[in-house]
């Protein structure tokens, strides 16, 4: 089933107008959309990728390691290793002695699946800055890192205020407590 949600906008007026983090967000989804459209080929989701990418730098972490690694929920993190472990790619033991943690390992498939996926995002990566000098990727890399590290600073310091980043359980109960219309 296609995904009917329109690409990003391009290089339209509109587009030039656009906020920085709405083409930032834009230019991910672009990413995600392309790596996407390669790894379904190999049953593999983008969801999937990023467990699997995680694993492929460091194998036989715990899921909570592995969600905050992969940059995913929880919650997210255990369907993706599920569906992982259902294609043989991983397995999931707890460690001598430790019944509470589970620990994810990638089997033989997985590490060999590496072979084949990486060099498509490698591919998305080309296309991407195709036309653009190697000067203007390293800048907006450079800009792009400085932003990262601006919001995380951002965010430390709200640590110990009522400033945060809810739950996605937290958020949904706020919401619903939310009158529409009221601002």
């Amino acid at each position: 089933m296609r995904d009917p949600s329109p690409p990003p906008l391009a290089d339209s007026r509109e587009g030039a107008q656009e906020r920085l983090a709405h083409v930032v967000k834009d230019a991910a989804r672009a990413y995600v959309r392309a790596l996407q459209m390669r790894l379904v080929s190999h049953a593999v989701s983008y969801g999937h990728w990023s467990v699997l990418r995680a694993l492929w730098v460091r194998d036989g972490l715990s899921q909570r390691e592995l969600s905050i690694q992969a940059g995913i929920a929880e919650p997210t993190t255990f369907t993706a290793v599920k569906a992982l472990e259902t294609l043989g790619y991983v397995e999931r033991f707890h460690l001598p002695g430790n019944d509470r943690k589970v620990h994810v390992y990638l089997t033989k498939l997985g590490k060999q699946l590496q072979r084949k996926l990486v060099p498509l995002a490698e591919e998305v990566n080309e296309i991407s800055v195709r036309g653009i000098s190697a000067e203007d990727v390293e800048t907006t890399r450079r800009v792009l890192l400085a932003i990262t590290a601006a919001l995380a600073e951002d965010e430390s310091a709200a640590e110990g205020t009522k400033r945060r980043v809810p739950s996605t359980r937290e958020l949904g109960q706020r919401l619903t407590r939310i009158e529409p219309n009221a601002t």
